[in-house]
């Protein structure tokens, strides 16, 4: 195994009851995987965990283990085990509801209104990770990344003051 310059540590964790019974039925988690991998991150394999499973402990280890990024998928929705928000809200010490707005706003434009019932949440733990839940469907996960391609770069620079240029907003 050759080592490759990376940007730190990226943690994928999948809230599907499915997906823990069988990983096969994953169709998510290695995509967010390869996709932190293209943005070079170090990324170990996904972390399936169940609907309302220890979806906070898992987030927390994952920031326990120094990660800059950590993606869930899964958990967003209104069934009731759909709880991934309300796991991983606590551990946010600020919150960015514009990242999933838009996910939300791209994917009303393709899925339709199904979209607009993930409640998913973003934002910046205490050890300064970047913390996105995404939806559990491809097109969610693939509204979400796009979103992602776009700011990802910017935030981690904002976050760790790594030669971020103050722009005017005004």
């Amino acid at each position: 195994m050759t080592s490759q310059p990376t940007r730190g540590r990226g943690v994928v964790v999948v809230v599907s009851t499915s997906a823990a019974a069988d990983p096969a039925l994953d169709t998510t988690g290695p995509t967010i995987a390869a996709w932190l991998r293209a943005h070079d991150f170090t990324v170990d394999e996904p972390v399936i965990v169940p609907d309302g499973g220890p979806v906070a402990a898992t987030v927390t280890a994952g920031l326990l283990a120094d990660a800059r990024v950590v993606i869930t998928t899964g958990g967003t929705g209104v069934t009731p085990t759909d709880r991934t928000p309300e796991a991983v809200a606590p551990l946010l010490d600020l919150e960015l509801p514009g990242v999933l707005e838009e996910v939300r706003r791209r994917g009303l434009a393709g899925a339709g209104p199904t979209a607009l019932l993930s409640r998913g949440v973003a934002g910046i733990a205490s050890t300064g990770a970047f913390v996105v839940t995404l939806p559990g469907s491809r097109g969610g996960v693939a509204d979400g990344l796009a979103v992602l391609d776009g700011l990802l770069d910017h935030v981690l620079a904002q976050v760790h003051g790594e030669g971020h240029a103050r722009r005017s907003h005004s």
